[in-house]
C-alpha cells in the first residue's frame, strides 16, 4: 500500500494542470479509491483533495509571482475563473495572489509528499478476520460532524438525549454479531475530512429477517470479511489510537484493503466513569 500510495502522489504531480481521477488512478494501480482515499488521509493528515488543492497553489505561486495572465493561471488549475483561484490561493498562502505578485510572498509550500513504512516491532495489534452474513444494524441514527481527536460532543449529545431506559431495550434486541451495543459511523466523507458530516448510529446487529421496532433507523450491512482489532486502555484514546494504527502499521502489512461500509466500535468493558475501557473496531475489508 505504500508504494501504491507513492506511485498516486506521482501521478498527481504529472497532472497539477489537468484533471485528476484518484478512483481511476487508483484503480490502474490495483486497489480501490475508497481504500486509496482513507489511507491517504489517515497517513498524510489531510484528504487527498487538500493535498492536490495545496500542491496546486504552491506550483500556482511560481507563476503568479513570474507575471503570469491570472485567468490563464486559474484555468490551467482547474478554476473557472480569477475570483474562484484567489480564495483557494489565499486559503493556502495566507494572502491574496496581488499581494504575493507585488511582494513575491508571504507563501506556504506544501512539499511533495512521500509515504515510509518504518516497523519497528515494539507493539503487537490484536486483530482477527472474521466472515460475517447480511446484518441490519438498528438504532437511533443522526448526522453529526466528524471530529479525528477527543470525545465528539454531538455523538455524546445524541447519546445522551435517548429516553430513559433506551439502552437497556436495545441491548435486549441484540441478536447478532457483534454483540452489544453498538457506536456506528456510516456515510463517512471518501476522503474522511474532518469537519465533514457522517451517519452516527448508537444501536445493536440483527438478522436480515429481524423485525425492527418501527421507531428505530435501519443500516443494511451487506455479507462480508471484517477485521476486527482489540483495544484496551484510556477511553477513547485507546480507540483512536488503533484507528492511526491500523492504517499506519496493520494496512500495509496485511493483504487486506477496506471496503465500503460503516465501522463499528463495541464496548465490552469500562470502568464506571468510562476513563478506561476494552472494546473492538469492525472495519468492512476485501483482499486486495
Amino acid at each position: 500500500m505504500i508504494e501504491v500510495l507513492n506511485r498516486l502522489v506521482d501521478a498527481i504531480e504529472e497532472r497539477l494542470g489537468g484533471e485528476i481521477d484518484v478512483d481511476g488512478l487508483a484503480a490502474s494501480m490495483g486497489t480501490t479509491g475508497y481504500h486509496a482515499r482513507r489511507m491517504f488521509s489517515s497517513l498524510a493528515g489531510m484528504p487527498v483533495s487538500e493535498y492536490v488543492r495545496r500542491r496546486r497553489m504552491t506550483v500556482a505561486a511560481a507563476e503568479v509571482i513570474g507575471g503570469a495572465d491570472l485567468l490563464t493561471i486559474a484555468v490551467r488549475y482547474g478554476y473557472t475563473s480569477v475570483e474562484a483561484f484567489g480564495r483557494a490561493f489565499r486559503s493556502v498562502h495566507g494572502a491574496s495572489h496581488g499581494d504575493v505578485r507585488r511582494d513575491g510572498g508571504p507563501l506556504r509550500t506544501q512539499p511533495t509528499i512521500r509515504f515510509r513504512l518504518t516497523v519497528e516491532g515494539n507493539t503487537a495489534m490484536d486483530a482477527r478476520i472474521v466472515e460475517r452474513p447480511t446484518v441490519r444494524l438498528i438504532g437511533h441514527a443522526a448526522r453529526v460532524p466528524l471530529i479525528y481527536e477527543g470525545i465528539n460532543p454531538h455523538i455524546q449529545q445524541h447519546i445522551t438525549s435517548l429516553p430513559a431506559g433506551e439502552h437497556e431495550r436495545l441491548e435486549g434486541l441484540s441478536s447478532a454479531e457483534p454483540s452489544g451495543l453498538l457506536q456506528v459511523s456510516a456515510d463517512v466523507d471518501a476522503d474522511y475530512t474532518e469537519g465533514s458530516e457522517l451517519t452516527y448510529l448508537h444501536g445493536v446487529a440483527v438478522g436480515a429477517d429481524a423485525d425492527v421496532p418501527a421507531d428505530l433507523d435501519v443500516i443494511e450491512v451487506a455479507a462480508g470479511a471484517w477485521v476486527v482489532f482489540r483495544t484496551s486502555g484510556p477511553h477513547p484514546a485507546a480507540l483512536q489510537n488503533a484507528y492511526a494504527a491500523s492504517a499506519a502499521e496493520w494496512f500495509p502489512s496485511n493483504p487486506w484493503r477496506l471496503r465500503p461500509g460503516p465501522s463499528i466500535v463495541a464496548i465490552r468493558d469500562h470502568a464506571e466513569d468510562f476513563s478506561t475501557a476494552t472494546g473492538e473496531l469492525w472495519f468492512p475489508v476485501e483482499r486486495g
